[in-house]
C-alpha cells in the first residue's frame, strides 16, 4: 500500500490506549494497525501549511514570509503571556487573537520525563498532553483569557520546568511524582490575579497509554530531508513521534509541511 500526502500533526483519539491517525492526500491511516509493519517514507517536495505553495519549510510548518507575517504563528503561540487581545492590542491580524486568545485556558501538571508545567486552550484537553508523550495530567487552574494563563506559567517555571526532555520520553524514562501533590505545593507561587481560578479540588488525573510494542534504548532522530528516504518496522507512536524497531524516531509534528510517500508493506 503505498500513499503520498503533506505531513501534519497526527490526529489522536483518547481511549483506553491512544489512537493515532495520519492524514494522507485520500486515506486517513490508523497507525495503531499498522505496528510490526514495514514502513517506508520518503522525501518529496514541501508545501507550506498556510500559503500552500512549494517553498522550503522555515518552521511550524510555515515557510519563512508565513512564519513572520502569519498571525499563527505570533510570538504568543510560544510564549502565551505575550498575549495583548484582552487589552484590545493587535500583534498580527486582532480578529484571529482574539478567536484564540479571549476563550478558556488551562495551565495544568503533564508527567512526561519529570513533572512539568503547560497551557493550552481547554479545547485541546488532553490532546496537547497525548502531543507531548505525558503519561499522566493534571489541570490546576482554568483562567478566561491566554495571557492569566501565560503569567502563571511564568511564575511556576522558576519552580517546576516548562520542558520535557524528548529522549527520555520516548525512552519511557519517567520520574515518579504526584501531581496533586506538587499542585497545591506551587500554589504559594501563583500571581494573585489568577489565585480565583486555581482548582484546588480537583482530582482528575488523566492517564495516558500510548500504542508502544517496544521503546528504544538508544534513539536517532530521523531527518527525512537529508536522508531522503528511509525504511524501519514500526514499533509504537508516541507524543507526536514515530518509534522504530532500530531505535530510530521520528517526529512528525516538526515535519508538518514536507510532501512525503508513504509505503507500507
Amino acid at each position: 500500500m503505498q500513499y503520498k500526502g503533506v505531513l501534519k500533526k497526527m490526529k489522536t483519539e483518547f481511549s483506553d490506549t491512544i489512537s493515532y491517525y495520519l492524514e494522507m492526500e485520500n486515506d486517513f491511516l490508523n497507525l495503531n494497525q499498522l505496528l510490526d509493519r514495514t514502513i517506508e517514507l520518503q522525501f518529496e517536495s514541501y508545501q507550506c501549511m498556510c500559503c500552500s505553495k512549494q517553498k522550503k519549510i522555515f518552521r511550524q510548518g510555515f515557510c519563512y514570509e508565513c512564519f513572520y507575517e502569519q498571525a499563527q504563528a505570533g510570538d504568543w503561540i510560544m510564549k502565551p503571556e505575550l498575549s495583548k487581545a484582552h487589552l484590545g492590542i493587535e500583534d498580527r491580524d486582532l480578529t484571529y487573537e482574539k478567536a484564540v486568545q479571549l476563550q478558556p485556558h488551562i495551565v495544568y501538571l503533564a508527567l512526561s520525563s519529570e513533572i512539568k508545567v503547560g497551557v493550552t486552550r481547554k479545547t485541546q484537553v488532553p490532546t496537547r498532553w497525548i502531543d507531548q508523550g505525558a503519561s499522566k495530567a493534571l489541570a490546576i487552574l482554568e483562567v478566561p483569557n491566554r495571557y492569566l494563563a501565560g503569567i502563571a506559567e511564568v511564575a511556576l517555571k522558576d519552580f517546576v520546568t516548562d520542558k520535557t526532555s524528548w529522549q527520555k520520553m520516548l525512552k519511557n524514562v519517567v520520574t515518579a511524582g504526584d501531581l496533586q501533590e506538587k499542585r497545591n505545593e506551587l500554589k504559594a507561587h501563583l500571581p494573585e490575579e489568577v489565585l480565583p481560578y486555581f482548582l484546588e479540588d480537583n482530582s482528575d488525573v488523566y492517564d495516558l497509554n500510548y500504542p508502544v510494542l517496544q521503546y528504544p534504548e538508544k534513539i536517532k532522530s530521523l531527518n527525512l530531508v537529508k536522508a531522503h528516504s528511509y525504511q524501519g518496522v514500526l514499533k509504537g507512536v508516541k507524543g507526536q513521534y514515530l518509534l522504530f524497531e532500530d531505535g530510530t524516531v521520528f517526529n512528525i509534528r516538526n515535519n508538518e509541511g514536507l510532501v512525503v510517500s508513504l509505503q507500507v508493506s
